[in-house]
């Protein structure tokens, strides 16, 4: 196995490393390692479903689905009336709406 060393990695990008380490529970050689086979080892890399759509569609395919999607994102604001507001408790035991908060 070689041996690597990085100079010049901000502080900022190595917390960021040291976080993900963390997160993923591995140490942090563990994860650049990982990382570099994943990017750079021969072979077929990992693939998301979702890869093989990347760049395929033209413009006109994509205005089209754009298009088809759009009454998704609306919002009916008579079927969200019946709905009861949420009561919370604080921290002091003190029963809140979800609503407007007072000033």
């Amino acid at each position: 196995m070689a041996n690597l060393s990085l100079r010049g990695l901000d502080s900022a990008t190595l917390a960021r490393i040291r976080s993900s380490a963390r997160r993923l529970k591995v140490s942090v050689n563990r994860l650049i390692v990982d990382t570099l086979r994943l990017h750079y080892a021969p072979g077929p890399r990992p693939r998301d479903q979702i890869d093989e759509l990347a760049g395929a569609w033209s413009a006109q395919e994509a205005r089209e689905f754009a298009s088809a999607i759009k009454p998704f994102s609306e919002v009916d604001p008579a079927l969200w009336a019946s709905e009861p507001q949420a009561v919370y408790r604080t921290r002091a035991g003190v029963k809140r709406s979800r609503g407007r908060r007072r000033a």
